[in-house]
C-alpha cells in the first residue's frame, strides 16, 4: 500500500500507510464471517505487516502479507476478490497517491485423497501397525505441494502423516478426543516429535504401502 511519507510531527501533510494498513487488517477479518457462506471453510490470516523503521518518521509504503486457505476453489476466488475490493477501497478512502500492488506467491492446489487409495493404505497400516495407533484424520487446513506430482501424471494418491509422542500423552489426548488439537504441529515452538520410533515407523510405513501394491496377496510379513 502506498502512502505519502513525512516527519511524524506533520501528520496533516501526508497519507499514513501504517494507519491505512492497520485499518485494512481489521476490515479483512469480516470476509470470513460476513462474505463466506456459513458452512464453507475459509481462513484469511495477516501474518506480517511491515512499514517504516523509526518512531518519528511516517513511511511512504506498507507491506501486508496475507495467507488464504479454502477447500473450495470458488470460495478462494471469492475471498481474493473481497481482499482486492477492500484494499483498493481503503486506499482510495485514505487518499493514497498510488493504487495498491498485489503479488501472489506460495500457491498450492487442494490435496484431495482418492478414497480407494486411502482405503488400501489404511487397511495396510491397520494390519501391520494395529488399529490402536492408526488415526484417521479429519480435513486438515495445512497447505502442501505434494499433490502437484501425482496430479501432473493423473495418478491416484493419498497423503498421510507420521508422528510420535509419549504414550501417556497420546492416550490422554485420545480419551478426550483432542489428538488433532493438542499435539503440537509443525511451526509450533513445542513441536518435538520423538526421534525414535518416529523415523523407524515412517520408514516402515513406506515399505508397508509399497508391499500392499507390489507384493502378491498373502506374501506380506512383519
Amino acid at each position: 500500500m502506498h502512502g505519502r511519507g513525512a516527519h511524524g510531527s506533520m501528520p496533516h501533510t501526508l497519507v499514513d500507510p501504517v494507519v491505512l494498513a492497520s485499518s485494512i487488517v481489521l476490515r479483512l477479518q469480516a470476509i470470513v464471517s460476513r462474505e463466506v457462506e456459513p458452512g464453507h471453510f475459509a481462513v484469511v490470516t495477516g501474518g506480517s505487516l511491515t512499514a517504516g523503521a523509526k518512531a518519528n518518521i511516517i513511511p511512504d509504503s506498507a507491506e501486508l502479507l496475507l495467507n488464504i486457505r479454502t477447500y473450495d476453489p470458488a470460495v478462494r476466488e471469492r475471498v481474493i476478490a473481497s481482499i482486492k475490493r477492500i484494499v483498493r477501497g481503503k486506499c482510495a478512502a485514505a487518499g493514497a497517491p498510488n493504487a495498491p500492488e498485489f503479488e501472489y506467491y506460495d500457491q498450492y492446489p487442494l490435496t484431495s485423497n482418492d478414497s480407494e487409495t486411502t482405503d488400501t493404505v489404511t487397511r495396510a497400516f491397520t494390519e501391520h501397525f494395529g488399529a490402536e495407533v492408526v488415526y484417521e484424520a479429519t480435513r486438515v487446513t495445512a497447505s502442501e505441494d505434494f499433490s502437484l506430482i501425482p496430479e501432473s501424471f493423473g495418478v491416484a494418491y493419498t497423503y498421510w502423516t507420521v508422528g510420535s509422542i509419549e504414550p501417556e500423552r497420546y492416550r490422554d489426548a485420545l480419551a478426550r478426543g483432542a489428538v488433532g488439537q493438542e499435539i503440537p504441529a509443525n511451526h509450533s515452538p513445542q513441536f518435538a516429535p520423538l526421534e525414535e520410533p518416529t523415523l523407524l515407523t515412517a520408514t516402515r510405513a513406506h515399505i508397508v504401502v509399497a508391499l500392499a501394491y507390489l507384493a502378491p496377496a498373502g506374501e506380506v510379513s512383519g
